[in-house]
């Protein structure tokens, strides 16, 4: 069962005097990279919230948020009032305005409020180290699913790619046949007289350059070997890569040597399909 690295999860906790939320968000990636948007309090911990989230995701572009919001009356951030008071005693110097509006403006100058620097809670990080594994199943979940749509999509990708393989395998006789009337005319066309066992042995040289026995055994088991993997247990995207990279080598091959229009256009329409393949591969895991 495949995975995608595209996915979304998110936990709500509440405590006593706080609501923390957390949210979790990938994309694909080659590597694992995260990008944390946590209170400051909490930023030591980010080492710790890192390994957990590398350790259950693998891969991907993956944006953490957590807010966590005071739901009590009390609050980290105070009036300064003996610099508020010298801020209004200074305005009121220069401006006529009533004591409201001297405060308002007050207020909004420099260090008007003072924030004091919070501790870190560890029982409070506990609760938030149990939300990102709770956004973590939620984001895994997401990725499953979307997993299983990828998969989809992949199974019929390669079976088309199969069934135009057997196209390949179908019309090679006529391909071959094709090759050797189109030297036939041409030795008839320079109007000499050809010598016919040389010409038999020019048909076997040209026939064996342009054979694609090889290459259709091989593409024909990197398609079972893409098929098995895509059916095991594990999400590899890596590993699908690199045999949709051998795929394409033979598709490749075969167009160049085929030197048949029908068959080129069954080769144009392999590379199509390999193609939609390699971009969705892109976002598994």
């Amino acid at each position: 069962m495949i995975q995608s690295m595209t996915g979304f999860g998110k936990s709500v906790t509440q405590i006593p005097t706080k609501k923390i939320t957390v949210e979790l968000k990938s994309l694909n990636s080659k590597n694992f990279d995260l990008n944390a948007r946590i209170p400051s309090q909490y930023r030591e911990k980010e080492l710790d919230l890192r390994n957990i989230i590398s350790d259950s995701l693998g891969r991907g572009k993956v944006d953490l948020s957590i807010y966590v919001e005071s739901t009590a009356e009390q609050t980290s951030t105070n009036v300064n009032t003996e610099v508020v008071q010298i801020y209004m005693d200074q305005l009121r110097k220069i401006v006529d305005a009533s004591e409201i509006e001297l405060l308002k403006m007050a207020v909004k100058m420099p260090d008007a409020l003072k924030t004091e620097r919070e501790e870190i809670d560890e029982e409070e990080f506990v609760v938030i180290e149990t939300a990102v594994k709770d956004a973590l199943k939620e984001i895994n979940n997401f990725r499953t699913d979307e997993g299983k749509a990828l998969e989809k999509d992949l199974q019929l990708r390669i079976h088309n790619i199969k069934a135009l393989l057997e196209d390949v395998i179908r019309i090679d006789p006529d391909r071959v046949e094709a090759v050797r009337e189109r030297l036939r005319k041409g030795i008839e066309e320079i109007k000499e007289q050809a010598d016919e066992n040389r010409f038999e042995q020019e048909i076997v040289y040209y026939i064996e350059k342009f054979d694609i026995t090889e290459e259709k055994v091989r593409l024909d088991n990197h398609l079972d070997y893409f098929q098995k993997t895509l059916d095991s247990s594990d999400s590899n995207g890596r590993k699908l890569a690199f045999i949709s990279q051998e795929i394409g080598r033979e598709i490749n091959t075969i167009g160049s040597k085929s030197n048949y229009a029908p068959m080129q256009q069954m080769v144009v329409q392999m590379k199509d399909e390999l193609e939609k393949i390699k971009e969705q591969i892109l976002n598994v895991l």
